[in-house]
């Protein structure tokens, strides 16, 4: 399989480090607020490359952390009344409700910034040590223009750089030596009132360290992924194999973590740089400083999480998506037709007899052609887009199949047909919620109106069909006979 590389910018074969192995270090988001649909879609993709990898056979280990302190997360906890752990861990519980909504499974390893402060302080006192980081005013900084090769991740030349960071300034633009220059460490401020005592003084992490320094330690240290470090041919070894985020994260935060790890390290960070592209609103960037973004939270609880799901991974992790009301609910009505074919399935399953277990033809040459569309959609780069029209193609074959041999359709069939279909929907992760199970009050409405359709009293049927989409819900007739469905109101 190929993965696009954004420090190469091409595609390229991908050989893990150790094999029969991966290893992926994914940015995780800094818990001051509910996550919206664009960090969403960062989630649901490394999600699906984590599960497709393991489709593949290998030993993934996945770790995404979290980044429990920072300016924001201090002063909310403060206008809280809360301690900042405090504030941070709550926050990482409602994380969770979404993203375990959304079908992401939890990482491997969920690091906290809070709980590395000392393998933190280790990688910055080597990098003092090394000469590529230096002590001013009770902050330490990472001398950028020391490290060789600095800029070659986002392609941006040091003149250029150095030029837009001088246009930027900060509060900080003092104590560096130049306005390229990081933090590595940040002194500790009175009004803040969180802080962890270090050789440079007391203080906090700056942001870009934290991943540097639990990357390397959650999985260069991993008995079972971890790689030495010592390693002489450090052309050919990295720490991680797979390390991503949000296209928004390329400058700075990965070519700083680049910097910072391979300084410390004299090994490369990651074999692979993977970022997926921005959700737009309106052809804008979503983003919570625009306050033009979407909760997922009250996303949900619209639409359900599996529209959501699906409408991110509808496209190319690479490309950049527009979100409109449209695209969102022809993901609600593409959740509810991948659904439909599967409770088809499943009732066919329980009704068809035995058999000698002897595959059609016609069911044999789908299934394969499916899978192998699927496998080399997933290959190329985690073609999402491409992967989801192979499980279409499967649905429309399924439906046909299912339509014309209703009763003779053999179980072999049948169940190869389902395996398919959970196969390519386990990596996926499209259909996976619990249905809400319909109000009696509903159920005994559509028994009304279905017999007063049988006796002709068609008006009286019409109301029932009224008072039933008054209730929220909404039938639909099926040769499989009528389905009740909540109904969504899009409104953009």
């Amino acid at each position: 399989m190929q993965i696009y590389n954004t420090l190469t910018r091409k595609k390229e074969d991908f050989i893990p480090i150790n094999p029969g192995k991966a290893s992926i270090y994914a940015c995780g988001p800094t818990v001051y607020n509910l996550f919206h649909l664009g960090n969403a879609r960062a989630l649901c993709v490394f999600d699906v490359m984590r599960k497709y990898l393991k489709y593949k056979g290998l030993d993934v280990l996945f770790v995404q952390n979290f980044t429990d302190v920072d300016d924001r997360i201090i002063r909310l906890a403060n206008e809280k009344g809360m301690t900042p752990l405090e504030y941070s861990e709550s926050m990482i519980t409602e994380y969770f409700v979404d993203a375990r909504g959304l079908n992401v499974t939890d990482a491997d390893i969920h690091p906290k910034v809070t709980e590395n402060i000392d393998i933190i302080i280790d990688i910055v006192k080597v990098l003092i040590e090394k000469g590529y980081a230096y002590e001013s005013g009770g902050d330490v900084y990472f001398s950028a223009e020391k490290f060789d090769g600095y800029g070659k991740l986002s392609r941006n030349s040091l003149e250029d750089l150095k030029e837009g960071a001088s246009n930027r300034l900060d509060e900080e633009a003092s104590k560096k030596r130049s306005p390229l220059d990081f933090a590595l460490w940040k002194a500790a401020k009175p009004e803040e009132g969180t802080c962890w005592e270090s050789p440079f003084g007391d203080g906090r992490p700056g942001w870009h360290i934290e991943c540097s320094a639990m990357s390397r330690h959650y999985i260069a240290n991993s008995p079972n992924h971890g790689h030495a470090l010592q390693n002489s041919d450090i052309n050919k070894s990295a720490i991680v194999d797979i390390h991503g985020g949000g296209a928004d994260l390329i400058f700075p935060h990965h070519e700083n973590e680049i910097a910072q790890s391979e300084a410390a390290t004299g090994c490369k960070l990651a074999n692979f740089w993977v970022h997926n592209g921005m959700l737009n609103i309106d052809n804008v960037k979503m983003s919570k400083s625009k306050n033009n973004f979407f909760l997922v939270r009250l996303a949900a609880e619209k639409f359900g999480y599996e529209p959501l799901r699906f409408m991110l991974l509808s496209a190319h992790y690479r490309s950049q998506m527009n979100y409109t009301a449209e695209v969102l609910e022809s993901a609600v009505k593409s959740v509810e037709r991948l659904r439909n074919c599967k409770d088809l399935l499943d009732d066919v399953k329980m009704r068809v007899k035995a058999d000698d277990g002897t595959l059609s033809e016609t069911a044999k040459s789908t299934v394969e052609t499916r899978r192998k569309q699927f496998v080399e959609a997933m290959d190329d780069d985690f073609n999402t887009a491409d992967a989801i029209s192979a499980l279409f193609e499967l649905v429309r074959e399924i439906n046909s199949a299912l339509a014309a041999e209703a009763h003779s359709i053999s179980k072999a069939d049948v169940t190869e047909y389902n395996k398919l279909f959970d196969e390519i929907n386990d990596v996926l992760g499209l259909v996976y919620a619990e249905v809400e199970s319909i109000p009696a009050e509903i159920t005994e409405l559509v028994e009304k109106r279905t017999a007063a359709k049988k006796a002709k009293d068609y008006a009286l049927a019409d109301s029932i069909r009224d008072e039933i989409q008054s209730k929220g819900y909404v039938i639909e007739e099926t040769r499989q006979g009528v389905n009740i469905k909540k109904k969504v109101v899009f409104d953009g």
